[in-house]
């Protein structure tokens, strides 16, 4: 692959960017990058749905503070407004594009007669889905719309690199100003810029930061640490989810059990065979994830047992079959018949609830720099994300970030071709040694699992912090020796987006959310009700590189 011009880049291909890419076409050229194959993402792995009020029971303020209440005092209440009211469109949309939701009998109160399901947190049922895979339908459904457009260019195994910025071009003055992407092409190992207009993050998540995690291989923080190179602002790394309820099998790789289940009525019990929910929260089995999963980890700890258990034996088998016929048969094909028997559970990192600074409209403060969907911190989710809101906030905030950078295609600065500079690998060689990087792999993770986690402290997060410090110079410096590849892209960014994440919860002095240290075990809304914000730009005098992104 030789160098390429468009009008927009799309790093990545989950429903954030492939929404982004749709209708970013409308307005010129597009290309969009995945690692993997263009239906590799989180959003694959959604299996509850997509919340919107489309009830005449419903209403957007139902919504929005159901949205608030999780978040637990730091949600923007003005992101958290354009999200649900902008929601029920982008529910046609996707049915006009052909997307299979679950129905109701006829007669229902939504005026698609959707089936809407309920999930932790939500006050009313208003869960889209589709069954149990509503992820895979709605990749399929938006993928079919983008291969059909001959405006979009997918390059499948190709991996971004750096992001091209004004550091780069000794012309353009501006150093905070983005014109593409280096990208390694995976096959043929060969490095090219693509140069652009529009840059678009939409990489997706973090989750195999940690050793145990919900999240497919390829959510390696990959947009979080590029934009943080490239001087852009992290807000609120702190507050990862971790899910409450994945399958607790070792063969079964952190299977999640959708939260639309204890929705439908299953509920958890500790090794007793006892309800424990209710001694932590009025909502029981369905309180917010964050509860939920200190709940758990508590009970455990209580127990001495690597897990508690997930109850729906009480339900009608073959509702509960024809419901979540995925969990059904994946359990049964691990030999748990989850109509008769319990559900082993254990917590396992699932969602990042920081991420990238942005407005409104996606902007992150570098010009032409774009980021939406989980990359991205908009502001929605506060310090814990509501069920089934991310699908929705990718939606939602990829239009808008559309919307805005459209406006301005024509103001973008169109540097010549030849002014980016060719990737320069020399005095670099292949370094056959991938047990050096998997090794330093496990080790982050395993720092991160163990320091990181539910439940940290000063002295924990200290500690990570050295170790990540050590692993980080390692990494770099490897970086520095060897021909690139995937696997190395990925190590870098696993261990720049752990440092964040690390540096950010040493710098919040109470527990709030999903952030929870035995140090600061209170709410400290005097001080601490606003964001944590980490940007590597290069400081005034007096300033704590420490700034408020809204």
């Amino acid at each position: 692959m030789t160098n390429i011009t468009c009008d927009f880049l799309v790093i990545g291909s989950g429903i954030a960017g492939v929404s982004f890419a749709i209708n970013a076409a409308q307005h010129g050229s597009v290309v969009m990058i995945t690692k993997k194959q263009d239906s590799d993402s989180n959003t694959n792995y959604a299996q509850g749905g997509i919340a919107c009020v489309l009830d005449n029971s419903d209403s957007f303020e139902s919504h929005i503070n159901d949205t608030i209440a999780a978040g637990a005092g730091l949600c923007d209440t003005q992101a958290v407004k354009i999200m649900v009211e902008e929601g029920p469109p982008r529910i046609r949309e996707l049915l006009d594009y052909g997307a299979q939701f679950s129905v109701d009998r006829p007669g229902s109160a939504n005026p698609y007669n959707l089936h809407l399901g309920r999930e932790g947190g939500h006050s009313v049922n208003r869960i889209v889905h589709a069954r149990d895979l509503t992820g895979r339908e709605l990749e399929m459904t938006l993928l079919r719309r983008l291969r059909a457009d001959k405006n979009i260019t997918i390059l499948e195994n190709h991996c971004a690199v750096e992001l091209i910025t004004g550091h780069h071009i000794k012309s353009v003055p501006n150093q905070y100003e983005c014109f593409g992407a280096y990208v390694l092409d995976s096959v043929n190992r060969s490095i090219f810029p693509v140069r652009t207009k529009v840059t678009c993050l939409a990489s997706g998540g973090a989750g195999r930061v940690y050793r145990h995690s919900t999240n497919p291989a390829i959510a390696t923080g990959d947009g979080v640490a590029m934009a943080y190179r490239a001087g852009a602002k992290i807000a609120n790394m702190e507050f990862i989810q971790f899910h409450p309820t994945t399958l607790f099998l070792e063969k079964a790789n952190s299977f999640l059990i959708s939260e639309a289940l204890r929705g439908y009525g299953a509920v958890l019990l500790n090794a007793n065979g006892q309800e424990f929910m209710q001694k932590y929260h009025a909502l029981g089995s369905l309180a917010p994830r964050d509860i939920v999963a200190r709940a758990i980890d508590n009970e455990m700890k209580i127990s001495g047992l690597p897990c508690v258990y997930l109850d729906v034996r009480h339900k009608d088998a073959l509702e509960t079959a024809d419901h979540f016929p995925n969990i059904y048969k994946r359990c049964l094909d691990l030999g748990i018949d989850i109509t008769k028997d319990l559900i082993p559970v254990v917590p396992a990192a699932h969602y990042m609830c920081g991420g990238v600074a942005v407005d409104y409209y996606g902007n992150t403060g570098i010009e032409n720099l774009y980021a939406c969907g989980e990359t991205a911190c908009t502001g929605v989710h506060g310090a814990n994300r509501l069920a089934s809101n991310s699908l929705l906030e990718a939606l939602v905030f990829s239009r808008r970030a559309v919307a805005g950078a459209s406006a301005r295609l024509n103001k973008c600065r169109n540097i010549p071709l030849s002014s980016i500079p060719d990737w320069d690998d020399r005095g670099t060689s292949d370094i056959e040694e991938w047990i050096l990087l998997s090794h330093n792999l496990s080790e982050i993770q395993s720092v991160m699992w163990d320091y990181v986690g539910i439940v940290r402290s000063g002295l924990r997060l200290n500690r990570a912090l050295r170790r990540i410090n050590l692993l980080e110079n390692e990494i770099e410096d490897f970086y520095k020796r060897a021909r690139i590849t995937p696997q190395l892209l990925e190590l870098r960014n696993v261990v720049t987006t752990a440092k964040l994440i690390i540096m950010s919860a040493l710098k919040r002095k109470e527990s709030r959310g999903l952030h929870y240290t035995t140090d600061y075990p209170k709410l400290n809304d005097k001080n601490w009700r606003k964001d944590t914000v980490i940007s590597n730009r290069r400081k005034a005098p007096g300033s704590t590189g420490l700034m408020e992104c809204r």
